[in-house]
């Protein structure tokens, strides 16, 4: 007899965790195959900052026993300049949070099965029924999500997604203790998110300080492995080795010595989606992917898409089976529209940014201070008016240099 059920759900990480425990909650059979094993779970696979806002804690009821610390201010930093605007935030302990989803989802009725290799879809006259895991093991599904991340072994082999390397974004991360937070050289970084543009750190991406109390603070760096931004590079470091240069070039670290054990890795391909469902099929989370291009934060975005497909699955599950791909095609909609609205817009901020020199940032932190709280919320959601603001005739050539690397936002 088939291993069947409502929804099979490949990867535990939090897109995958929310959307079953949206569709457990809903009544459905859901299971959940984590390739990590049970005793693994979730430490080994902390690849998070951590760092998200209230709205995603009211919206998913996320406990506060899983936050690590609360801020007020986010940061933006560039080589001689700072902006700073409050803005109630959350750094998580994210291994933490990635069990909670899952005690909180088993308890409503989702199952789990642990040390699972998901390998590859099974298709059936053109529909996916299910999934192949494990070498020959297989589990059945009326719909199949793709929750694994930049891996999507399903996505990519359904031809629904083609993450493309020239995108990629690597990071690394750890947790120090002895950072002086509010050294007088610098923005007060007590009780905040920092984010610093600065290419001698993060050709091509950006470096943080996340406050997680105390003396305490999330360090790291991340950025777009791209030859147009490298062309900001000094020399041939890796990812560890502008980390380490950072560390040794900033004051605030001159008595800070890393926590043992909290090293994070992670990657994420920061370009826009193309298709993210078919027959029977989503693909959510970083498989899509769904990290914000401006500020990098990927919780928040990963936990709507999960809540889209669940809405979606419960759609095509009511009231008689439909889960042809123009029903499946739901979830596309419910992505651009309440996951990343205007997502292209924010894409040609993040990489216009991330060609321009540092001196340029200097003046952007100038030009974010002269604006009004009004005209930074509409910036930020991707106004193109307001964007325009941002930009003067010497950066005409910058805007050039994109239209040779990328193709103009609509």
């Amino acid at each position: 007899m088939r291993d069947n059920y409502d929804v099979v759900v490949a990867g535990a990480g939090p897109a995958g965790a929310q959307c079953a425990r949206d569709l457990a909650d809903r009544g459905y059979d859901v299971v959940v195959l984590e390739t990590e094993t049970a005793e693994e779970f979730p430490a080994r696979s902390d690849k998070s900052t951590g760092g998200t806002f209230a709205s995603m804690m009211t919206a998913f009821g996320i406990p506060d026993d899983v936050v690590m610390h609360a801020t007020d201010a986010v940061v933006l930093e560039s080589p001689n300049d700072h902006f700073v605007r409050d803005q109630p935030g959350f750094v998580l302990d994210f291994p933490a949070f990635k069990q909670f989803l899952v005690d909180d989802g088993r308890a409503k009725g989702a199952e789990y099965r642990f040390d699972a290799r998901v390998r590859d879809p099974i298709v059936e006259d053109g529909s996916v029924v299910g999934v192949r895991y494990n070498g020959a093991e297989t589990v059945y599904g009326d719909i199949v999500v793709d929750a694994t991340g930049p891996a999507a072994p399903l996505a990519t082999e359904l031809g629904v997604v083609d993450l493309e390397r020239r995108n990629h974004a690597i990071g690394i991360e750890h947790q120090f203790e002895g950072v002086e937070l509010d050294h007088p050289d610098y923005a007060d970084l007590s009780d905040a998110m920092m984010l610093r543009l600065d290419h001698d750190f993060a050709p091509g991406g950006y470096s943080w300080i996340f406050h997680t109390g105390g003396d305490t603070a999330k360090v790291g760096v991340c950025y777009i492995q791209n030859e147009q931004y490298r062309a900001h590079a000094s020399d041939d470091r890796t990812v560890d080795g502008y980390l380490d240069h950072w560390l040794d070039s900033d004051p605030r670290f001159a008595d800070a010595s890393r926590v043992e054990s909290t090293q994070v890795r992670g990657s994420a391909h920061v370009q826009p989606p193309e298709s993210m469902s078919t027959d029977s099929f989503v693909a959510i989370g970083d498989t899509v992917p769904s990290v914000d291009p401006v500020w990098g934060e990927g919780i928040d975005k990963g936990m709507r898409s999960a809540r889209a497909a669940a809405m979606t699955a419960d759609r095509c599950l009511t009231g008689g089976v439909d889960t042809s791909r123009e029903a499946m095609a739901v979830y596309d909609d419910l992505w651009h529209e309440r996951v990343a609205p205007r997502q292209e817009r924010r894409l040609f901020m993040t990489r216009l940014l991330y060609l321009v020199p540092n001196e340029r940032y200097d003046r952007l932190m100038r030009d974010l201070n002269a604006l009004d709280r009004e005209t930074l919320s509409k910036i930020n959601e991707g106004s193109r008016r307001q964007i325009l603001r941002l930009l003067s005739p010497s950066d005409l050539s910058y805007l050039w240099r994109y239209v040779r690397e990328f193709a103009l936002p609509v």
